[in-house]
């Protein structure tokens, strides 16, 4: 009989602490995807990055215009002042600049993934940081990211706590 008194004291102890610690849990959520755009930081990032598309574009467009130079004039009455041997050197280079354009979408693209990684991560961080020292002072032990979420338990959005830390509107 002891030993039973025991057992339910145990467990009646371990329901109340169950109990306490689901009180003392705390859940708010934040999109970043509303966030981050609203950030001056971010403006100045998606300017260089309209920016350097731009760049990259024209390179492109260089390229174009240099293949379809040498093109022309492979094919005009002008290469009958070269010899077979620049000729065939000149037909290699307009091969090789086509295998360049041909890749140059795939590299272009990785180049923009790489300085979109770059001008955004700091943001990123400094977003993420806002919302560490929001949850720490408002006593939130689950932040969750509203922008994948379906169905979730009631929660608090923090955004506007984030926005006032971060000094926007």
């Amino acid at each position: 009989m002891k030993k039973i008194v025991i057992v339910v004291a145990v467990v009646m102890g371990l329901i109340l602490a169950t109990n306490s610690t689901k009180a003392q849990t705390k859940i708010g959520t934040i999109s970043l995807a509303e966030l981050i755009p609203n950030m001056p930081e971010y403006k100045k990032a998606d300017t260089a990055m309209n920016e350097f598309n731009s760049a990259l574009q024209q390179q492109y467009q260089d390229m174009v215009n240099e293949y379809q130079q040498q093109g022309a004039m492979l094919s005009s009455k002008d290469t009958v002042k070269y010899t077979s041997a620049q000729l065939e050197i000149k037909r290699k280079d307009l091969g090789d600049l086509l295998t360049k354009l041909q890749g140059w979408q795939q590299q272009a693209q990785q180049m923009q993934q790489q300085k979109n990684q770059e001008l955004l991560s700091p943001i990123q961080k400094k977003a993420m940081d806002a919302i560490q020292a929001v949850a720490k002072e408002n006593g939130y032990s689950w932040v969750i990211s509203k922008d994948q979420l379906l169905v979730s338990p009631p929660a608090d959005d923090i955004l506007p706590l984030v926005k006032k830390k971060l000094g926007l509107k």
